[in-house]
């Protein structure tokens, strides 16, 4: 569908509006000051009747009402802002303000109209976004599968959000990633991982000023404590928690999770403290309370109740809950509520009750421990990510404290990850089955080059690049087949994968495009240049040799064809179209004789046939 937009007059930006701009720049690094700059550049934006800083102004405001006061409270001005950049044409603002009404509505429960609301964006808003806002967008969808119990998925996109995190310009988003992180690990019950993101988490959000944030990865740590049964370990954090004002001048008042603090302090010994802290959790519950938080709650008064000795009034609490809510409620706080039973059906003697409750805490156990199976893969590419960016980081720093030269190593710095950007992968559906690895050769497979190739192309038409395509097919694979079986075979495409991966840039794309036939994406390359690396590539196969049963396989050759999106003439060219006229050259080499490569609108490569 067409959408009518306004074009954005570009103009000299007012005060206001620097201000504006500055105050959503710094909101993870100083959140008082990010709002307190909002607030004047809104008050100057409404007396010079600039639009556009009130706009930016009451973004920052929403977001940081949302976190510190309360989901309705940054919802309604979000949403102002919305309407305010629809009107203005300025979709770059209506992303990220729907981004942060997404958030409010998952925190209100509403995860699934989030979801719905932010997956038909993604597309766009990696073309449109700038760095953090890339990350915030993705990682506001990872919440959302968090919430709906999809931790695979989460993980997939906390990944790409790390990877729109530049090493060049520290603006504290990667510390909630890292608190985001430390939370999904918990959730799938691996706390003692979880234990090593959250503590990277604190010392890094010592060089910021948010409390809320360091509040949410306290907590954090005290979970982890409390769930590995050492809730003794968690009683610093605990008092440093309560020290934090559950406030606007605090660590805000949005989900303040007393019912988590007065489990850990009942867990701990601490039955007076667990008391007071379950009534102030009763006291700051609203309407829209989070199933687990209500859940979480009743827990902990039974638990208060078994210690005062009331053992059939801790039993009649957790029974009273049941049946559980079908919606909204995770695995962790499900185990804690059914493991309690348990227990509680076995003081008061009830044998047949108490082995039921341990088989429904073992099967969503096993549930539990499943999910963190699958999603294992995606939590150590995150760990390699996190300590590839840190090195980058700490090379960054160290550079600039030598040097002025460091500025230009800065943005070179930043001109590499802007490369490794265009390799982000867009994850649909099940992770487990629609994984974005081929399973034989561990290149990237069809459903990846789909989700990839767009935003590529987007991103080259944005920057004036050239992007190159090559879709390279494998001569008489069918024979080897045939004559070798299907093991030979395997070894075969193994070879050529591994051969790609070795000759080709880390910047360049490679998948599986079916069966023999292969795909390079290759960004700020020409025909000519693409030409040029895939003939080489194809010199380095013919010099290959291979073996089956002691014998060497014939000489190994292919067909290629290479088209680039400049070629096209205009903008609106699609991926599907590109790709298909590199297919057109391909199918051209292969009727030409084959061991060739061609180029769109060029001749093949000379003196390549095979005897």
């Amino acid at each position: 569908m067409q959408r009518n937009v306004i074009p954005v007059t570009r103009r000299a930006a007012s005060r206001a509006l620097r201000e504006a701009r500055r105050s959503w720049k710094i909101q993870y690094m100083d959140s008082s000051a990010s709002n307190a700059l909002a607030r004047a550049s809104l008050a100057r934006a409404i007396a010079t009747e600039d639009e556009h800083a009130h706009a930016w102004s009451l973004l920052t405001i929403g977001h940081h009402n949302m976190r510190y006061v309360a989901p309705a409270d940054g919802l309604a001005l979000l949403e102002s802002a919305r309407q305010m950049f629809d009107k203005m044409g300025d979709r770059r603002g209506l992303i990220v303000s729907t981004v942060g009404i997404a958030r409010c509505w998952w925190m209100q429960s509403r995860n699934r109209e989030a979801l719905d609301l932010l997956l038909p964006l993604r597309a766009e808003g990696l073309s449109e976004l700038v760095e953090e806002e890339r990350g915030m967008l993705l990682n506001g969808i990872a919440g959302c599968y968090s919430m709906l119990g999809e931790p695979a998925q989460a993980f997939a996109y906390m990944y790409q959000a790390l990877r729109e995190s530049s090493p060049a310009r520290d603006h504290g988003f990667d510390v909630v990633l890292y608190c985001n992180i430390s939370h999904e690990l918990i959730l799938l019950g691996d706390c003692e991982e979880a234990l090593i993101y959250v503590n990277e988490g604190i010392e890094r959000c010592g060089h910021v000023n948010n409390p809320r944030l360091m509040g949410v990865l306290l907590l954090n740590r005290m979970t982890c404590f409390t769930d590995l049964a050492r809730a003794n370990e968690a009683l610093p954090d605990l008092y440093s928690l309560l020290a934090m004002p559950a406030n606007v001048d605090g660590r805000g008042a949005t989900n303040p999770s007393f019912e988590q603090m007065a489990l850990t302090a009942l867990r701990a010994g601490d039955v007076n403290l667990g008391d007071s802290l379950i009534e102030r959790a009763h006291a700051t519950m609203t309407e829209d309370v989070r199933a687990d938080e209500a859940l979480e709650l009743t827990i902990a008064r039974s638990e208060v109740a078994r210690l005062h000795g009331d053992i059939a009034g801790s039993l009649l609490l957790l029974a009273q809950s049941q049946p559980l809510p079908a919606a909204g409620l995770g695995l962790r706080v499900r185990c804690l509520f059914f493991q309690a039973l348990a227990d509680g059906h076995e003081r008061c003697g009830n044998a047949a009750e108490a082995l039921q409750s341990l088989r429904i805490w073992q099967t969503a156990h096993l549930e539990r421990s499943h999910m963190a199976s699958q999603a294992r893969h995606q939590a150590a590419s995150l760990k390699t990510e996190l300590m590839r960016l840190q090195r980058q980081r700490d090379a960054i720093d160290a550079r600039h404290r030598s040097t002025e030269k460091a500025r230009s190593e800065l943005e070179v710095a930043h001109n590499k990850l802007g490369q490794k950007m265009l390799q982000v992968e867009s994850v649909e559906g099940s992770v487990k089955e629609e994984a974005v690895r081929d399973g034989l050769t561990d290149l990237f497979n069809r459903r990846h080059l789909g989700d990839v190739l767009p935003g590529m192309l987007a991103l080259a038409r944005r920057n004036n690049w050239a992007l190159a395509v090559a879709v390279i097919d494998l001569d008489r694979f069918k024979m080897v087949n045939d004559e070798y079986g299907h093991l030979v075979g395997d070894i075969v495409l193994k070879s050529f994968a591994a051969l790609l991966l070795a000759q080709l840039r880390k910047s360049d794309v490679v998948c599986r495009y079916g069966g023999e036939e292969f795909c390079v994406l290759m960004p700020r390359t020409t025909t000519t240049q693409g030409r040029r690396k895939i003939d080489g590539l194809l010199k380095e196969w013919r010099a290959v040799r291979l073996f089956a049963d002691d014998k060497v396989l014939g000489q190994q050759t292919f067909s290629a064809g290479v088209a680039e999106s400049l070629a096209a003439g205009g903008g609106d060219e699609s991926a599907d179209a590109l790709l298909k006229r590199a297919d057109d050259c391909a199918l051209l080499a292969k009727k030409a004789g084959r061991n060739c490569v061609l180029g769109e609108n060029q001749g093949l490569t000379a003196g390549l046939q095979v005897p």
